[in-house]
Parts: C-alpha cells; sequence; structure tokens
C-alpha cells in the first residue's frame, strides 16, 4: 500500500491502533489512481501527529507539488506513428525522434481491407529491431482477420499489439493470443464503436485505444467528440483497478494535447504533427510543456 497525507508519502499501512495521533480513516477513493503515482487506489488518512512522529510511523521525505508533477508528467508517454516518417531512411527517422524525446514508436498497420489503404507489415517491425531501436513498439492492426498477423508481429519483436473488436470473431480468444505471446494487449475503438464490449475483457486488456480520426489515413483532424469519449474510457478504467493505459490516436497536435490529456489519455499517437515538422525536438518538447500544464 502507498499511503499519502500531507505531502508524507508512507511505505507501509498504517492502521488507527497503530498511532493515536490518527484521528480518523477516509473511505478508500478510486478515480485518483492518476493522480496519486498510478496506484490503482490510495487509501488517505487524516492525522494530528508531528512531522516527528510521522516520520516515526514510516515516512520518507515530503514529496512537494514539484514532485508530484514530475510523476505524473513521467506517465505520460508520447508516440510518434511512422506512418508519416521518410521510409526512404526509417530508422534514421525513427532514431532522430526517439533523441527528441518520443517514448514509443507507433506502428499503423493496415491491409487495404479492414481499412481503405495499404502500410507496413511484421518485416519492417524486424528491421527496425535489428537496426537497433530499443524503445517499445506500439503495432496498431487495422487487418482482418488478426490472429494470424499477431503470432507474426510478436515474431518480429512487437511490445504492444491491439486491433479492433470488429476484426475478430473472438474478441477474447485473440487478446490471450497476444499476452500468450509475451505482448501487451489493447483493443482499438473507432469514433463510433461503442465502448460497451470492454467491460467484459477488462482483465485481459493492458491498452485502450480510442481513435480520435477515421481509420485509414494520417493527417486527419481530430474529432471532437472523442473527448467525452476518453472521459468515459478514463472512468470505466479507474472504476476497473486495472492498470490500463489510455491511448489516443488521430489529429493530436501540440495545440489540443493539453485538452485530450485533461479529458484522460495516457499515451498520445502523433505522426504528422511530428514528422512534418522541422525541429523533432521542439513539437514533443511544446508537447510536454502542454501536458505539464494539464490538470486532470
Amino acid at each position: 500500500s502507498l499511503l499519502l497525507y500531507d505531502g508524507f508519502r508512507f511505505s507501509r499501512p498504517v492502521l488507527p491502533s497503530a498511532c493515536p495521533c490518527i484521528s480518523a480513516i477516509s473511505s478508500v477513493l478510486t478515480a485518483v489512481r492518476r493522480a496519486c503515482c498510478h496506484m490503482p487506489q490510495v487509501t488517505m488518512l487524516a492525522f494530528v501527529a508531528t512531522p516527528t512522529v510521522a516520520f516515526s510511523m514510516g515516512a520518507s521525505r515530503p514529496v512537494s507539488a514539484r514532485q508530484m508533477q514530475v510523476q505524473m508528467m513521467a506517465d505520460y508517454r508520447i508516440a510518434p506513428s511512422i506512418l508519416s516518417a521518410n521510409f526512404a531512411k526509417l530508422g534514421e527517422e525513427v532514431e532522430n525522434v526517439l533523441a527528441a524525446g518520443a517514448d514509443v514508436v507507433h506502428f499503423d498497420v493496415m491491409d487495404n481491407h479492414y481499412v481503405p489503404n495499404l502500410t507496413i507489415g511484421p518485416m519492417v517491425c524486424k528491421a527496425l529491431k535489428d537496426y537497433g531501436i530499443k524503445a517499445p513498439i506500439d503495432v496498431h492492426l487495422m487487418v482482418s482477420p488478426v490472429d494470424d498477423i499477431i503470432d507474426s508481429f510478436a515474431d518480429a519483436g512487437a511490445d504492444y499489439i491491439t486491433f479492433h473488436p470488429e476484426a475478430t470473431g473472438h474478441i477474447d480468444r485473440s487478446l490471450q493470443l497476444v499476452r500468450s505471446r509475451g505482448c501487451k494487449s489493447g483493443l482499438v475503438f473507432n469514433p463510433s464503436t461503442s465502448l460497451d464490449i470492454l467491460k467484459y475483457v477488462m482483465d485481459k486488456v493492458d491498452i485502450v485505444l480510442l481513435m480520435s480520426v477515421n481509420p485509414g489515413f494520417g493527417g486527419q483532424a481530430f474529432i471532437p467528440g472523442t473527448l467525452d469519449k476518453l472521459k468515459e474510457a478514463r472512468k470505466m478504467i479507474d472504476e476497473s483497478g486495472f492498470d490500463i493505459t489510455l491511448e489516443i490516436d488521430g489529429g493530436v497536435t501540440t495545440k489540443n494535447i493539453k485538452e485530450i490529456a485533461e479529458a484522460g489519455a495516457d499515451m498520445f499517437v502523433a505522426g504528422s504533427a511530428i514528422f512534418n515538422s522541422p525541429d523533432y525536438k521542439e513539437t514533443i518538447d511544446e508537447m510536454r510543456t502542454e501536458l505539464a500544464a494539464a490538470s486532470r
């Protein structure tokens, strides 16, 4: 358990009987996981103890507001989509964008069947791994059916694999397949796809990816209604108690990333906003600045 009170961080639970200084214990609070060190639940204790007593009960040094902000910032991840990169020098492009501060490499895999475009396959994933890319590779499958290609990308070195529920006849089985291959599993929801099915597979999902554009092509504008859907997904995730990343893909820019974060997103896929900019680092730094100003 991680217990916080008045800036003090406790490494073990403190029960009412442990100290006469404790005046009350509030009920377990949900929906504060993101605000409190990314923990599923935090129990808040009301103390009348002095700092000396608090330290004697196992508290570490006070946690400042700045430290908490840094911790929250560390939970935000930026994932440039290589769909917008220069494929003539893809290895160099990925190296450069990671050096500029990106956290994850995002793959948009399209089959010209599930979506009206044809992009990249497992060979590109393996090539980047062989090139020496160490950052996690986040594979978003816009293909149907998905099971065979899941195996292929797992073999190629993918770290995260997400797919659309409409693209498989057996969602539960496909999610289990992803995890059985040692990858993080996730579901992708199109702008008009309901989140209802999510509640039945929360225990098998590591990532929920919301599309904020209609899938198929990069460079599209963010669909504003996605903000409400993000809030709905954030609430479902927080209430579930599971450690699930909420990812957004489509139309993310320096102008709207703060608002998107405030709606609940953890990971931000940005393609043209980064790769079409003259300075990757400047763009990613500006995104970080906006994220630092976001409030939950």
